[in-house]
């Protein structure tokens, strides 16, 4: 598929956004996912990120209450950096963010964010 095609277009801002939440993500946190993917969906932009958890979390996520103690910090985290993290991916779609939803899974170590934007991006790409 060539970039010039609306999937090729697609798929270099996918991957332009994830490079872009990877980059945040190491400065905030120190350590990046293992893997991570973002998908754009009609108005949405889903990023799956895997092995997000450090060794550290890994080990309270072992006991009930330590899997509550890892949701809650990374949960205040992403409060905190909500702005930062929406920034980007609105300079990258040249849409706005109307609303991000945040949520991690401390048994499989997946976190994933969604970002609801002001236009469907999927037309935007086939307008072009």
């Amino acid at each position: 598929m060539e970039e010039g095609t609306v999937a090729g277009q697609k798929k270099k801002l996918e991957a332009e956004l994830s490079e872009a939440l990877i980059k945040l993500q190491r400065e905030l946190i120190g350590r990046g996912p293992q893997e991570t993917k973002t998908y754009i969906v009609q108005d949405m932009v889903i990023t799956r990120f895997k092995g997000v958890m450090t060794v550290e979390e890994k080990h309270l996520a072992g006991h009930q209450e330590g899997r509550k103690l890892v949701k809650e910090m990374r949960q205040v985290l992403r409060e905190m950096y909500s702005e930062q993290i929406e920034e980007i991916v609105e300079k990258h779609t040249n849409c706005k963010v109307l609303s991000s939803h945040s949520d991690m899974s401390t048994k499989t170590g997946e976190r994933i964010e969604v970002f609801i934007m002001d236009r469907n991006l999927e037309k935007l790409f086939a307008a072009e």
